[in-house]
């Protein structure tokens, strides 16, 4: 969350137990990386949990540090390459592989770009009013290229996918960017967070109907081999 430690925090145990839940839908390893999306938020809600304790108080500056850089590693670099990647392992149909794997690849430039940025370039993170403003003084020339390569990598993964409920994912990414980019400009990164727990509860959904047909497909399987046998 972006308006306080107590929120921060309260934010990550609900996302840990969200995380948790959704871990327990997991039929195959393959659907791991995707059922994780939960608790990859909690870290960063902890993350900026601890940033609110310590950012009002210049003796900890280096635990200052460490949290911002990990809590920008996380919404700069993991997400962008993590989300399409988690969408692909569940894919099956070759085409629809074919079309993920590009957008894995346009996560996984925007991400490698992103990194380099926040090793080349200076961060702060500053606490202004109830939220955390986080400046990067990235080069401002590649900015538009990295913004459509990000919203490609984490927006329209979900819609190309066929699992059902799939694409409250990425209904609920695209409209908490859109809101964020509107009413929070200069807070993007800390308050998009706030919206972590819905989107966190659409993993746990699409984590439920993928239980639901892995089971279904495996029953059909089981039968098709007994007939066979028979």
């Amino acid at each position: 969350m972006c308006f306080s430690a107590t929120a921060s925090f309260s934010a990550g145990v609900v996302l840990t137990v969200i995380g948790v839940a959704a871990i327990k839908k997991v039929q195959h390893p393959s659907q791991i990386m995707f059922a994780s999306i939960p608790l990859i938020f909690a870290v960063q809600q902890l993350a900026e949990g601890v940033l609110w304790l310590t950012l009002p108080n210049p003796q900890y500056l280096r635990t200052q540090v460490s949290f911002t850089y990990i809590f920008l590693f996380f919404a700069e670099v993991v997400w962008p390459l993590w989300v399409p990647m988690a969408i692909l392992l569940l894919e099956k149909e070759a085409l629809r592989k074919r079309v993920q794997r590009y957008l894995v690849a346009a996560g996984l430039v925007v991400g490698l770009y992103l990194a380099w940025c926040l090793i080349k370039f200076p961060v702060q993170a500053n606490i202004v009013g109830y939220h955390i403003a986080y400046t990067l003084q990235f080069p401002p020339s590649l900015q538009n290229y990295g913004i459509v390569l990000y919203a490609l990598a984490t927006i329209i993964p979900p819609f190309f996918s066929p699992i059902k409920r799939m694409w409250m994912l990425g209904v609920a990414i695209a409209i908490s960017y859109i809101i964020t980019a509107i009413f929070y400009e200069h807070y993007i990164l800390s308050v998009w967070c706030f919206f972590a727990s819905i989107i966190s509860l659409t993993v746990y959904l699409t984590m439920r109907e993928i239980k639901k047909d892995y089971a279904a497909d495996n029953g059909l399987s089981v039968a098709s081999l007994n007939i066979s046998r028979s």
